[in-house]
């Protein structure tokens, strides 16, 4: 084997010996084949992780890399994204990178639909309808109200039809949620203009331009309530009510999409299973990559690195 001192090129290592470049890349390529194979080297990282990581994987097969190890760093074992993902491409327990790739940038949009940017839970509610189709049951209308702050959600209403009494009882389970978690009625939380001596709104209602939304009956509701106020985004912006389309679409895809779903009744169960893990399990990226019910019982969470979060619990 011929062997070279450090730095210098190639080709003038050829002139010097009087060889074709051509034959000391061949002779260089059959060097390196009786050489022993490198590695494999060890995984500390990893194989401290494995076992905690493929667990989380194996339960919630729909969740992406970064969920699963902000549960891994929930249970109090400290490792880095890039580990977990390694991990689970290793055991072949990561979904194609094409699997939902399309992230939503909402801040233009949001500021549109918002005259204030949210600081904290019950300020902006996000309401809409989702159909689902059951194998034996027909075409059913899920309708719920989102928190935008938190994301938490609150109680799904399903329903064979999507019209103006559907949307204002999915308001009313928020309302009656509420009034459970707290102890009280939303509209103690309104303060009194001291112009006008009326019930300034606490909640704000996002919706859409859907026919439900634009009914009379609709706005009769909200008029009856002081402590809510209705906006709707503007025509063909479903961006401007992302974060709640973007709650249907997770619903669908880790809970409904994953077996066949033959009647209504199954469909409010697997529903309301699923709303109750992702307001008290899941890790939520926007918040922090933490639980939608602590950051709705604490709003100061989100502004908090997830390490003094871990040592604090």
């Amino acid at each position: 084997m011929i062997r070279t001192e450090a730095g210098m090129p190639t080709a003038r290592i050829c002139r010097l010996i009087d060889m074709p470049e051509r034959t000391w890349r061949r002779w260089q390529a059959k060097a390196k084949q009786v050489l022993p194979p490198k590695g494999p080297w060890p995984q500390p990282a990893r194989d401290a992780a494995r076992d905690l990581v493929t667990k989380h994987a194996l339960a919630k097969p729909a969740w992406g890399h970064r969920k699963i190890w902000a549960m891994t760093r929930h249970d109090g074992h400290k490792v880095s994204q890039a580990t977990v993902l390694r991990l689970l491409r290793d055991d072949g327990l990561i979904l194609p990178s094409e699997y939902q790739k399309q992230r939503r940038e909402l801040a233009k949009d949001r500021k549109a639909a918002f005259a204030r940017t949210p600081t904290g839970p019950n300020q902006v509610w996000q309401l809409d309808f989702s159909e689902f189709e059951t194998t034996a049951g027909g075409t059913w209308r899920i309708a719920g109200c989102r928190d935008w702050f938190s994301k938490v959600e609150y109680p799904f209403h399903v329903s064979p039809t999507g019209n103006q009494y559907d949307a204002i009882a999915a308001i009313e389970l928020a309302l009656a949620e509420y009034e459970r978690l707290f102890g009280h009625p939303l509209v103690d939380e309104c303060q009194i203009d001291p112009e006008t001596g009326e019930l300034l709104p606490v909640v704000t209602i996002v919706t859409d331009n859907g026919g439900p939304f634009r009914s009379l009956n609709f706005e009769l509701f909200i008029l009856r309530h002081p402590e809510l106020k209705h906006v709707r985004t503007r025509v063909k912006s479903p961006g401007q009510n992302g974060s709640r389309e973007r709650g249907f679409g997770t619903l669908k895809y880790e809970r409904l999409f994953l077996d066949e779903i033959p009647d209504a009744l199954t469909l409010i169960e697997r529903a309301e299973d699923y709303r109750l893990e992702y307001n008290t399990e899941r890790p939520h990226e926007a918040i922090a990559w933490n639980r939608p019910a602590d950051v709705y019982a604490d709003p100061t969470i989100p502004n908090f690195e997830i390490e003094e979060i871990l040592q604090t619990t």
